[in-house]
């Protein structure tokens, strides 16, 4: 009996542990001119071709900026109303700016392109000094988070 207990014990809380399995496979934050998103089937159709991934800009019409290309996996079904939490610090200024989206995750995961686009951004010459990212689920719970080495380095 005790046994027992204790199997259905380690049961529920191996399944409470890993509920939540959602993590961020790869990071890869750099400039992307406008051209990269250009594809030929938007001069015959005139709609945004998006390539299978998930773009999401702080502004929707200049496609150049500096952007976080983020591979999310999961074993739950759909995340509904999550957001990604795009914090980074730049040369020009010690204090973090922060970017939000909000997406839905689809069951199995997906590949994202945050966009810092538009006047987010300071140029094409300008890499962040220390960046951090999190998803977010609708209940406010961080979902997975990844950030760079100096991120994590004291004042």
């Amino acid at each position: 009996m005790r046994r027992a207990l204790f199997i259905v014990g380690l049961q529920l809380f191996a399944a409470c542990a890993f509920a939540d399995n959602v993590s961020f496979v790869r990071v890869w934050p750099g400039w992307r001119d406008a051209e990269i998103y250009m594809r030929i089937s938007e001069y015959f159709t005139n709609r945004i071709n998006m390539g299978g991934h998930i773009i999401l800009r702080t502004h929707a019409k200049p496609r150049s900026g500096f952007y976080f290309l983020v591979r999310v996996k999961t074993d739950r079904p759909l995340i509904s109303g999550a957001k990604f939490v795009v914090s980074v610090i730049v040369p020009a200024s010690p204090l973090p700016e922060t970017f939000v989206f909000p997406t839905d995750v689809p069951a199995g995961g997906k590949v994202y392109e945050l966009g810092l686009t538009g006047g987010d951004w300071p140029g094409k010459q300008i890499h962040p000094v220390a960046w951090k990212l999190d998803l977010i689920g609708a209940d406010g719970r961080l979902l997975a988070t990844q950030s760079s080495f100096l991120w994590s380095k004291p004042n």
